[in-house]
C-alpha cells in the first residue's frame, strides 16, 4: 500500500511537472533541488534505455531545461567541463536540445566504460559495503562522482567515499542502478556527439 502510494506521488509529480514546463518559455531556466525518492522506477525494463530514463530521473526528474543550484545541466546533469570535453561550449543551446542531450550522454558512458574497463572486468559480481558491484551501477556512479572516484572506490573496496553536495553516494548510485543491461554500449576513449 506504502509503495503504491509512493508510486502515484511520483506519478502525480511529475505529470504536474510536464504540464508545468510546457507553460515556461523557451529560454527559461528552472532551477530544482534533488528531493529523496526511490529511483527504482516501476514498469521500466532493465535495458539501457531504462538505465538512462532511471538516471535521468534521478538527476532532474527527467526534465531536459532544468539548472540545479550548482549549476549542473539538463535532463542528466551534465558539468560543463564534462560538456567541453565534447565540444559543447553554447550550454543554452544544449538545454534546448534534447537530441544533443541524449548523444551526450550515450558519449559519457562509452568513455567511462573504456576509462573502468579494468575495474569493471575486476569489480562486477562482487560485494563492497553489502552492495553487490554491476556494470550499470558502475557507469551510474561514474556520472555521479567521475570515473576517478569511482576507480578510487572499487580499489580501495569501497573504504574511499565521495558524495556530491546533496548527499548522493557512489555506493547509492551502485545499489539503486544496479542490474541493467548496458552492454550495448561499447567502451570508447574518443566517443564523440
Amino acid at each position: 500500500m506504502i509503495k503504491k502510494f509512493l508510486f502515484l506521488s511520483v506519478f502525480a509529480f511529475v505529470l504536474i511537472s510536464a504540464t508545468t514546463a510546457n507553460k515556461r518559455k523557451d529560454s527559461e531556466k528552472v532551477v530544482v533541488q534533488p528531493i529523496n525518492i526511490d529511483y527504482n522506477i516501476p514498469y521500466l525494463q532493465k535495458n539501457f534505455v531504462g538505465f538512462k530514463e532511471a538516471v535521468a530521473f534521478k538527476e532532474s526528474q527527467g526534465s531536459y531545461t532544468v539548472v540545479n543550484t550548482l549549476g549542473y545541466l539538463g535532463k542528466y546533469q551534465f558539468g560543463r567541463t564534462t560538456l567541453e570535453r565534447f565540444n559543447i561550449h553554447n550550454t543554452d543551446a544544449f538545454l534546448k536540445n534534447p537530441e544533443l542531450q541524449e548523444k551526450a550522454f550515450v558519449a559519457l558512458c562509452k568513455v567511462n566504460k573504456w576509462i573502468l574497463r579494468r575495474d569493471i572486468k575486476r569489480s562486477v559480481g562482487k560485494t563492497m559495503n553489502g552492495v553487490i558491484i554491476t556494470e550499470s551501477g558502475i557507469l551510474a556512479a561514474a556520472h555521479l562522482s567521475g570515473a576517478g572516484n569511482v576507480k578510487k572506490f572499487l580499489r580501495s573496496g569501497g573504504s574511499q567515499r565521495f558524495s556530491d553536495a546533496y548527499g548522493a553516494s557512489i555506493q547509492s548510485y551502485m545499489k539503486n542502478f544496479a542490474d541493467y543491461d548496458v552492454s550495448n554500449i561499447t567502451a570508447d576513449r574518443k566517443a564523440t556527439i
